[in-house]
């Protein structure tokens, strides 16, 4: 009897507490967690109208722009990417979208939100870690969660194929399986946090002067091999749930209604299941779009017209663009909202929940992981503590570390920290986050006499060094989004003041905060050389970390530096100086030999490889074996830590046929970062992607090995150090698209 009450009394309660629950699912069945995301977004499908759909697929920008007489949707948020209506009567909420890449990005001016900057995306991959992609993956996607954003427009993978190019510093650099893995860790990182992650800039948008307007020239079996493929990668890496078209055209057609790039190559080759948004302003038409694979226009006012809005509603009624397809581009939407939790765990603005210390730490271990020892002769790092006299020249090293421009700049606490610079405007204000090496290096070395000079009298900064035990110098290049660099130089009078402190002190350390490779007349004066890139909100205290020892240097180069602009594919950069409206092409006459791929071919010695890292300990590579099993190949290995401090190392596995003929001598096929006490060994191992041992057959859409020996290079760069290798015999085979196994080949 006491059992019967107990379970009448339970019934009850789970009546009153679920039962209102139940009846909604009811209604509502797409509401159904238990239903997988394609299945829940048809339910929807059915039960929306026309117009419902249409809101879906046409996105506002999140800001009022005067000029164009537009006002901002009440609903979205100010300072914010863009807005798109979700559909309330049936659950489905709105879609609030923040640029991002490095963190939470504002637009400028009043009421920007102050975020956690990472690093740059090139410092992240420079980590070769995918675990900590991932971790600060993770952190911005809870920021823009806390923030009320469930869309985070951050996954760039746009490979270096010019490092020239404004915008690398938001990207993954010269190598598609480094890039593919690294920035598809971080947007499974930023799902992670229920929010919806975007792989951009889909394709080939590989220059920022005349982005809107150049023209791309590639075949397809080398745009395969190389954007396409780090592209590829990321997506089966991290899934994310909208891919966000680019500016450029692709052989004469737009990205954004390019029919090959978003409904073969993305949606049928590589079965993307979620949605095609276009880059801000990247719109161009209504009906050739649509059909051509465009789900979304996004931030209207910056294309020419509403080309989703009306046109799109008139599209439909006379046929011009079939019904289904906009089912298609709505449940696109969906899909991808179901698929990571949007529509189940619906975002509220709550910042005072967000944990800002404990970000900062998460972008302080990004920034100490990523940044490179280039050169440290003479072991003058890290900086011994009985040092007396300590001079800082440069940099705005006493107020604070420099970040990249344009849409993902992310607005500190504490603001910036040297107002007023040029640009003040896009894709300005040029940005210094509040976190100084000068204080940070104080703070280390309390006994020293810390002196700074600002740089600005190389006299004053020469006579400072002499009269200094050891001269830090910082050097900094800022780039931004729709700006190239004219060239690989630091810019002022930088290379002249370096110059003039390491004649006056030979023990002069170079800093380095840029936005990807430079050139350094100077080098061969300079003992030691540190690459920190742009470092983050925490880049001060990360910075002085390294140089004290305190955190042992383990970044390696996710590209080339190379000598000189003469020793790149296209040594004058094609539409700079940009000139408005015009068209132009640019020819990848390289193919898919980007990077230390041209290098090898072309027998050019750079300035730094590709891969390249130094530490404050020693490492030794030994034991490769490579072996093939059921057409896989595997290389195993052992690193041991030969010196006397903790260390991590980057184990690199290149490969190079010994007869068969590719776009370049060798490929990174593997890599390893492993971490090692002094004296310790670990043995590690790679799997090798079968589509980095074939080249791609345009006709037949398959990945196709040539049989015979190939060259399995165990190193710690793309030019061999310490290197180790063996040869492996490989069979003829064939892959699908995707690099899946066929038959074998005879």
């Amino acid at each position: 009897m006491k059992l019967k009450k107990t379970i009448s009394l339970l019934s009850a309660a789970i009546a009153m507490c679920c039962g209102s629950a139940l009846a909604a699912s009811d209604a509502k069945p797409w509401m159904n967690t238990q239903l997988g995301a394609a299945e829940r977004a048809d339910l929807v499908i059915k039960e929306m109208t026309m117009d419902e759909k249409l809101k879906l697929v046409f996105g506002y920008f999140g800001m009022d722009q005067e000029a164009k007489k537009f006002k901002r949707p009440d609903e979205s948020y100010n300072q914010s990417a863009g807005f798109v209506y979700g559909v309330p009567r049936l659950g489905i909420p709105n879609l609030w979208q923040t640029d991002a890449g490095v963190g939470v990005a504002s637009q400028g001016g009043p009421h920007v939100r102050p975020a956690t900057a990472l690093p740059s995306g090139l410092n992240t991959v420079a980590t070769w870690d995918p675990q900590t992609a991932f971790a600060g993956g993770a952190m911005i996607g809870a920021e823009a969660r806390g923030y009320g954003f469930n869309v985070l427009l951050a996954g760039g993978v746009n490979l270096m194929r010019d490092p020239r190019n404004g915008r690398n510093f938001e990207y993954g650099g010269e190598d598609p399986l480094l890039a593919g893995k690294m920035v598809g860790a971080q947007i499974k990182g930023i799902q992670s946090s229920r929010v919806v992650s975007t792989l951009k800039h889909y394709a080939l948008n590989d220059q920022e002067s005349g982005r809107t307007t150049l023209n791309v020239k590639i075949d397809d079996q080398s745009a395969r091999m190389s954007d396409l493929l780090a592209l590829q990668i990321a997506n089966e890496e991290g899934h994310p749930g909208s891919v966000m078209c680019s500016y450029n055209r692709v052989n004469g057609v737009y990205a954004c209604e390019n029919n090959y790039l978003l409904n073969e190559v993305l949606k049928k080759d590589w079965g993307f299941k979620g949605w095609v948004m276009s880059d801000w302003g990247a719109t161009h038409s209504t009906i050739p779009a649509a059909n051509a694979g465009l789900d979304q226009q996004s931030g209207y006012p910056f294309d020419l017209s509403d080309y989703f809005g009306a046109p799109l509603k008139e599209a439909v009624l006379n046929g011009w663009v079939p019904p289904a397809r906009l089912d298609d581009m709505a449940r696109r939407v969906l899909w991808a909202m179901f698929a990571n939790g949007v529509v189940d765990h619906p975002v509220a603005s709550a910042p005072d929940k967000i944990d800002f210390h404990a970000d900062a730490a998460v972008s302080m271990k990004d920034a100490q992981e990523g940044m490179v020892l280039l050169k440290n002769e003479g072991g003058l790092l890290p900086l011994s503590q009985s040092v007396k006299r300590i001079a800082v020249i440069g940099g705005y090293a006493d107020k604070g570390v420099l970040a990249g421009g344009g849409s993902s700049l992310v607005y500190p606490h504490g603001g910036n920290a040297v107002p007023g610079l040029e640009p003040k405007t896009w894709p300005g204000p040029i940005m210094y986050y509040p976190s100084s090496p000068l204080k940070a290096i104080q703070k280390r070395a309390p006994s020293a006499q810390v002196s700074f000079n600002d740089g600005s009298d190389k006299a004053a900064a020469a006579k400072l060094a002499q009269e200094s035990d050891v001269v830090l110098v910082f050097g900094t290049q800022w780039v931004g989004e729709a700006l190239d660099a004219g060239n690989l130089s630091l810019s002022g009078k930088q290379d002249e003041l370096i110059a003039a402190v390491s004649a006056a002190n030979p023990k002069t350390v170079v800093v380095l905060e840029t936005g990807g490779p430079v050139t350094m007349p100077w080098l061969s004066k300079v003992p030691s050389v540190l690459e920190a890139w742009y470092p983050g909100s925490s880049g001060g205290e990360a910075i002085a970390s390294v140089l004290f020892g305190e955190v042992n240097p383990s970044g390696h180069l996710p590209a080339t530096f190379p000598a000189s602009e003469s020793q790149l594919p296209r040594p004058v950069l094609d539409g700079y100086p940009e000139v408005a409206d015009k068209r132009f092409d640019v020819d990848y006459h390289e193919g898919a030999a980007v990077g230390y791929k041209w290098f090898d071919l072309k027998g050019l010695k750079p300035l730094f490889p590709f891969g390249h890292g130094l530490s404050y300990t020693q490492f030794a590579f030994s034991g490769l074996s490579a072996s093939v099993k059921n057409g896989v190949l595997e290389a195993a290995f052992t690193v041991k830590n030969t010196g006397k401090v903790a260390g991590k190392e980057v184990a690199q596995v290149y490969v190079a046929p010994l007869k068969a003929k590719w776009e370049a001598p060798k490929r990174l096929a593997g890599f390893q970062k492993v971490d090692l006490q002094p004296g310790g060994a670990a043995k590690a191992s790679v799997t090798v992607d079968p589509r980095l041992l074939a080249m791609y057959d345009s006709a037949s859409k398959t990945w196709k090995v040539a049989k015979g020996d190939y060259k399995i290079t165990l190193a710690a760069d793309a030019a061999g150090a310490g290197a180790v290798s063996t040869v492996v015999h490989l069979e003829a085979a064939s892959y699908d698209v995707n690099g899946k196994p066929l038959r074998r080949s005879r």
